[in-house]
């Protein structure tokens, strides 16, 4: 081999080195890119199917779902998620509703917006939130095996005048009213009877 040709492939060595080098970042650019773009469209196409709602303490708020793809459900379960084990917030079975299976948290305050449940509205109406009524909430219809998914939604309940401190401004405002009357009053007659006596 001649100087000049041990001269080139001392130079081209390090040169393709380099450009095997460059290919396997980039290809582990390409694999990372790929990956971070796949996982946020998967977290986008989770959140999209997710309703938020918001609310006062006190107010009754409507927790939309629509079964019309399982028109021949034969169970309903709006569930609240919560750790260690998650609440039934209302239980439909044998074509009626079923309070017994029904967490004592929401008894008496949930039912169906719709009785009839027309074009598959299996939609609930919580009355009288509080905070604790945050969280996340689910909707599942089934058929005799495992529920199906429909929604999912989010409520998040905000502090908001308590029905006793309401009632306690009413009762001051009362009282405050009935001593300036009577003070009025008072005075009227105080009047009155003291120019009877200046007449005399």
């Amino acid at each position: 081999m001649s100087a000049l040709t041990k001269r080139c492939a001392a130079v081209s060595r390090p040169s393709c080195r380099s450009l095997s080098s460059f290919n396997r970042s980039m290809s582990v650019s390409s694999a990372s890119f790929c990956w971070i773009w796949i996982s946020l469209l998967f977290l986008v196409s989770t959140s999209a199917g997710v309703k938020e709602i918001n609310a006062k303490s006190g107010d009754s708020v409507t927790l939309q779902c629509n079964s019309s793809r399982n028109a021949l459900f034969k169970l309903l379960e709006w569930i609240k998620i919560q750790q260690p084990e998650n609440l039934n917030v209302y239980v439909w079975r044998d074509e009626k509703s079923s309070p017994d299976d029904q967490n004592d948290d929401f008894k008496n305050r949930v039912e169906l917006k719709d009785p009839e449940m027309k074009d598959g509205d299996v939609s609930v109406i919580l009355k009288n939130v509080n905070i604790n009524d945050t969280g996340t909430y689910e909707c599942y219809v089934g058929n005799g095996g495992k529920p199906e998914l429909i929604n999912t939604i989010n409520l998040t309940v905000e502090p908001g005048p308590s029905r006793e401190h309401t009632g306690l401004i009413v009762g001051v405002s009362l009282t405050v009213v009935a001593l300036v009357v009577s003070g009025i009053v008072g005075f009227v007659l105080y009047r009155k009877g003291h120019r009877g006596q200046d007449s005399y």
